[in-house]
This record gives structure tokens, sequence and C-alpha cells, in this order.
């Protein structure tokens, strides 16, 4: 057994003890607008009895654990409570799940993002789950008159084998929820090796109710008396509404009012997900969707150019600066002429190894490429939407959001209300992919209310969901090598930009492997809003990162898995450096691990293959990617993944995901860009934006975890940046073209016989 980490906070211990003590008798409620099945029903208790804020038990044995984060289809509502359920020792059979709603002083973190629910609740649901056990055995220990510590568990029961006496859950939940909480260091915790569901698949527990359509989503979310609105925001980056014709569309069917919504309160201090492209819009109402979205086509309104501005912005460490917001309408012609420019100058240092410039200086054959990528945007499956009920001292607010705790903290302000008068219900989300971190259609929601003093819908159209902002931002990166006469590696030189920010990881590998290594960086302001795009900056820099490496590789004459083995052995043995933020050893094992299972040493007949290999999200991920060439298109037949986690905690839904991040990967490295004449997004629904097609997703995809007892890491994102580079490099191998532009569609065009 291992004694609870020490590390686990106060604050999180009491929202895991919350509440014990109390012995409340609590009313079941079912998911919004579900109701039980027979057999449900038949298994719901009399009375539940709450023992701490996750978990709830009847008393006939029934349990309900709450799962605390956002679901966005990264499985985290079924994944989540199998922590709770696993050192509580029961019977995942007798389990009901619940969403809970944003609720921080019961909840922890309720945040959906970076890759971090598994890694940060692993700690703290487990102490949850070990603790609730600790308080049924209390009760156990108390009416059987015997020592705890000769009391089991397993399966939901309670046992005192010298004794013969044996008890359901349920028969001792009563006064274990009177019992006062033990001290967390007190608290053993399971052995791995002694885990019964942790490790074991388990379905997806919304998986009738997504596949017969029960409403799960916001967009299900209906009230009496509730109205609809739509928003019409300026036509292009660098504009501001200047005025518009309410008559236009108020006499319309089912118009109700047109009116202008400002976001912030000009003293509002942002935090950093408060990024919101166009500060003021207009807010159309109504008493439908289709009729407020009718009027959005009618609407007179005219657009200024928007001056220079600038706003205050918290950072990280209680620290506010400013964030300029350039003038101007921006096209991408432009942007690759200033990146042009700083790809030719030296960058920012980040970090210097060595002496890399004399190096170079020595080298007998320097290799440089750069590599670009476009601005993308998140395409949600579901639109941005929110329902709001706004009353003069309250605030219902039901829709899709990763960052609940930082939206509420706009609500407020935006509101001129109390953040503790403000409940936000958590909806599933029709996708995320860091949008839904950016959450301020839920503050216009809001302020439609409280203009309208009644509940209100509102939509995005696909339209609105494409042209507002909050993109993955445009990237380049230029690698050189120094290599001898003898092809050995003497320097290594990385200088990465983009606007507006830079994607560079100045401490990742190939950093602490090579004695002569120097990282720079660069970054040009916009006024095109980015944010969070699943694996920030490395779903970029990973791709160019490992078409570097497989380039050198061949320059240098070696297999590509065997050129990073011996880098990474280099970094195991004698690194460079003290600031290597990854372990050259897992890293190995993954590379390892691919290069078994896809039998690298020979491809399928009639395939080319390439490999790629990155750490982000504190997580280890090698893939290989087998390509064909029929009817003159490029074919994805297999890719291979190698993943080293940590521990695994629901094996089937952890390969879902990955599969998903390798399909979502392929579609945008084929086709993926956004771009912008004049401030104006040039794509602005499916039409023009090129997804990734049924029939082009790998014909086959095989996702292998490294099997230790790590604690789990990052695995929504780490599956997706390097796949990028293994496309390219098999597509190198398929074509006889390297792939330095992203998206890569329009260059296969280019190659003679090929079509795509």
């Amino acid at each position: 057994m291992t004694l609870t980490d020490k590390k686990l906070n106060r604050r999180s211990f009491l929202k895991v003890s919350a509440l014990a003590g109390g012995g409340m008798m609590l009313s079941f409620s079912w998911l919004a607008g579900c109701k039980p099945t027979t057999d449900e029903l038949l298994t719901m208790p009399d009375e539940w009895f709450e023992i701490n804020s996750y978990i709830k038990i009847g008393e006939n044995g029934a349990v309900t654990l709450f799962n605390p984060n956002p679901e966005f289809g990264q499985n985290v509502k079924t994944s989540l409570p199998m922590i709770l359920a696993e050192e509580l020792d029961i019977d995942w059979k007798k389990v009901f799940v619940e969403q809970a709603d944003f609720y921080p002083e019961r909840f922890d973190r309720q945040f959906t993002g970076g890759s971090n629910s598994v890694r940060t609740s692993w700690k703290p649901l487990r102490t949850a789950g070990a603790t609730a056990r600790q308080l049924i055995v209390n009760a156990a220990a108390k009416t059987w008159e015997v020592p705890a510590e000769e009391i089991t568990t397993s399966h939901g029961t309670v046992e005192h084998k010298s004794s013969g006496k044996k008890a359901g859950y349920g028969e001792m939940a009563s006064l274990a929820g009177t019992l006062e909480a033990p001290d967390p260091e007190t608290i053993t915790l399971k052995e791995i090796s002694d885990f019964k569901i942790i490790g074991k698949s388990k379905k997806n527990v919304d998986a009738t109710k997504i596949v017969t359509g029960k409403p799960l989503f916001a967009l299900d979310h209906k009230v009496k008396g509730m109205k609809y609105a739509a928003i019409v925001h300026p036509p292009a980056f660098g504009m501001k509404l200047k005025s518009f014709d309410k008559s236009s569309v108020t006499s319309m069917p089912g118009i109700q009012d047109a009116f202008e919504v400002k976001i912030f309160k000009d003293d509002y201090g942002r935090n950093f997900f408060d990024t919101t492209t166009f500060p003021v819009i207009i807010a159309i109402v109504g008493d439908s969707t289709w009729e407020v979205m009718q009027a959005k086509k009618s609407l007179k309104a005219e657009w200024e150019k928007a001056p220079e501005s600038t706003f205050p912005m918290a950072g990280r460490g209680g620290q506010t600066r400013d964030i300029k917001v350039p003038d101007g309408l921006e096209n991408s012609s432009t942007h690759k002429e200033k990146m042009a420019e700083y790809i030719a100058k030296p960058g920012t240092e980040h970090r210097k190894d060595g002496d890399p410039e004399a190096a170079f200086k020595k080298a007998a054959k320097v290799l440089e490429r750069t590599y670009t990528a476009p601005f993308l945007a998140h395409n949600t499956m579901e639109p941005m939407n929110a329902f709001a009920d706004v009353t003069a001292d309250k605030a219902v607010i039901y829709g899709p959001t990763q960052a609940p705790e930082l939206i509420r903290q706009t609500l407020a302000s935006s509101l001129g209300m109390p953040q503790e008068n403000i409940q936000i219900n958590l909806a599933r989300m029709g996708g995320g992919f860091g949008r839904r971190a950016y959450s301020h259609h839920l503050t216009e929601a809001a302020l439609i209310s409280q203009k309208i003093k009644a509940p209100v819908k509102m939509v995005y159209t696909r339209e609105d969901d494409m042209t507002a902002g909050v993109y993955r931002p445009t990237y380049s990166a230029t690698y050189r090598a120094a290599l001898d006469e003898d092809n050995k590696l003497l320097a290594f030189h990385v200088k990465a930009g983009g606007i507006p920010e830079s994607p560079l990881h100045a401490n990742r590998f190939p950093a602490g492997a090579i004695d002569n290594y120097l990282a720079e960086g660069w970054q040009i302001d916009s006024n095109i809003t980015i944010g969070a795009f699943r694996a920030p900056r490395s779903n970029f820099i990973a791709g160019a990162e490992q078409s570097f490496l497989d380039e050198l590789a061949e320059e240098m004459g070696k297999d590509p898995i065997e050129f990073r083995l011996e880098l990474l052995k280099r970094a195991e043995t004698n690194p460079v450096g003290e600031n290597n933020d990854y372990d050259p050893k897992r890293y190995a094992g993954v590379l390892k691990l691919v290069r078994e299972k896809s039998n690298w040493p020979s491809a399928p007949a009639g395939t080319s293959r390439g490999v790629s290999a990155y750490f982000c999200h504190n997580s280890y991920v090698a893939e290989v990617v087998d390509i064909s060439i029929k009817d003159n298109q490029p074919v994805v037949e297999s890719v291979y993944a190698a993943v080293d986690c940590g521990v695994v905690v629901n094996p089937d839904a952890a390969a879902n995901m990955g599969e998903g991040a390798i399909v979502d990967g392929i579609g945008n490295a084929f086709y993926g860009e956004m771009a912008f004449e004049d401030g104006v997004p040039t794509k602005t629904n499916f039409d023009k934006y090129r997804m990734i097609r049924h029939s082009e997703s790998p014909k086959k995809i095989e996702v292998h975890f490294v099997e230790n007892n790590e604690n789990p890491t990052g695995l929504g994102e780490p599956l997706f940046p390097p796949i990028f580079a293994a496309l390219g490099n098999s597509l190198y191998k398929a074509t006889g073209k390297r792939f330095y532009d992203q998206p890569f569609q329009p260059q296969l065009l280019q190659i003679e016989n090929l079509n795509m």
C-alpha cells in the first residue's frame, strides 16, 4: 500500500472530505431530460447518503459518482469516476455517473484542457475514493465493535472475517456520512497491482444516450418562455461596429428586438482566456432560431476600421501586462512577407549550449530547411451556443465551456453581479480542441438575457463560428545542422516564430543531445486573435522538427529511428545542459515499441513509411505511417502509435482518443488552412474549408501503450503533433518530394500524375 501523497493540498482535501460528517440525505436526480429505464428504477435506492463531494451511496448499495470536469468527447465522464470507484472498492455495475455542474466550493479545478484531466485528478480522486472507503470501514467497526484494521473491503462489501460479519456499503452509508473524515496522511491507496477497475476497459457511460439522441447538449435545452438569439459581428479583423438600422429587422416575422452588446466593462482586467475578437456585437432576438437567422441576413449595419488599442490582461504570477491590438486589415500574403523578414534576421536567444557559431563556421556541410503552417480554425462539430436566464439577482448559464471558473469572472464583471450568484451548468460539448476554453459565447448569451429580461438560447451559425477568431496561429521554423567531413553532427540551430506567438520549446529534444545547440524565437503582432488549439505550439513545431530530423538522418546515411535513438542515448548517458524537459529513456522506449509493432524494417509491399516521435503534455508518442499510391492518389494504409502516458485508466477509450487525434492530424496536415484578405477570413463554411472525409481516414490504426506504473500523464493531445511529420516523411518516401509547408494537398497536386 502507498501512503497518500502529501502534495495533496489542504484546499483539495477539504473538497475530498466535504460534507463528510454531515450525513445528508439527498434526492437523486437524473441527467436533465433523461428518464430512467425500468431496470434502472429497480436499482434506485430509497435514500442517498453523501459521503463526500464526489460520492453518494444508497441504502441498497447503489453508488453515484460525480464527474467534476467538463466532457467534450475525451471520455472523462467515464474515466474519472473509474478512479473513484477503484479506491472506493465497489462493483462498477452498481455505479451511476452524473456530470457535476460548476461548483468550486465542492470540486477542485473544473477545467478541461492541456490534457490534464486525468493527470491532475489522479491523486485527489484516488484520495476521495479511499477516504470514502475508510469511512465505510470505520462505520462497520463502530457498528460491529471490532477494530477497523481487521475489516476488509471488496466489491462494495465490508467484512470482518474472524467474527463472520459481512455487510454491503449501503448498510453502513448512513452512519459513514456522520463520521469525521480521517486525516489525509493516514489514508492508504491501493497498490497498482491490486487494481480491479483501472486498466480494464469500460464503456462510455453516455454511449447509449449519444447514439439514441438523448438531450445531452446545451442546444437541446429548452424552458418555458425562452427566446432565441443570433449575433452579428464585424465582417473583418481590424473593423468595429459604427452603426446599424434596427428597423431593418424588427418588422420581420418573429423578431422582438435588435441591440448592441458590449462584452467587457471598460475597467475590467481580462484573464488569459478572455480572448474575444469583437468586443462589441449586435444581437437579434426573436421567437425561433430560424427567424433570427433570417433577420441576420437582412440587418443593415455599417462598420469602420478599428484604431490600434491596448487592454490589460492578467498573466501568470498575478502580474498584469498590456496587450496591444494593432490596427489595419491584414492579409495572408503580407503575413508571409513579414515572416520571411524575421526568418532572415537573428531571433531572441532562448537557449545556447557550447559554441554553435564556431561549429557552423568549421562545418563541411550545413543542412538548412524552413517549415511553415497556416492559421487553423477549430471547427468543432457543435457551433458555439449557450442558454442564459439572468434575473435581477441571479444568473443561470448552461453551455459548452472548458473553463467555467475563468468565464465566471468575466460574467460577474459584465453582468455587474457577484460570482456566487452565477450558476454555470456544464453541458456535454460537441468538440472543443481548445476553442471552448474561450467562453465569451456564455457572456454574450447572459448579456442578451439580462437585456430582454427573459431566458434565451443564443446560437452561432457555422459562418459565425468559423469567422469569429480564436485560431491556431500561423508559424514558421528554420532548422540548421552543421556536419563535418564524416557526416558527424557538430551543431544544431532552431529559429522559430509566428503570428502572433512563437512555437519554440527551447528545452525539448534534441536539446540536451547535441554539444553545440542554439534556440531562437520571434513573433509578430497581429489583430487576428489566436488561442489554444489541440497541443498548442507542439501541433506545429513537432512536425517541423521531426521532418528535419528525418532529412538530417538521410543526409547522414542513418536509419531515422536509429538516428533518434543515438541522440536520446547521448541525452540519457551524458546530457548537455540541465534544463532538458524530457526523459530520454521513456522517449526512446516509444521509438523502440513502435519499431517493434510496425515491424519497421519490413514495410508492406507497395507502401512507403515514415516515422516521427514527440514529447508533450508529459507524455511520449512515436508514430509510423504507411502510405500507398492508388489511382494516382495517396492512401493512408496504416498508422502505428506507441504511447507512454503512464497508467492507462480506460484502455479502449484511450485508444479511441488516440485514433481521433491521428485522424484529425492527418486531415489538418493535408487540408487545414485559414487565410485572410483585407482582414476577412477567406473560408466561412465547409464548402471551402476542407476537412478530412471518412474515406480518407487510415485503413488501420493501432495504438499501443507502454506498460508501467508511472502516474498518468496527458493523452488527448500528445498523439496529434507527431502525425504531421510521420505523414510528411512517408509522403516523401512515396513521392520523392519533401513537404515543408502545410497544408500538403496543394503541393501534392503539383506532382505529375498525382491527384487528391
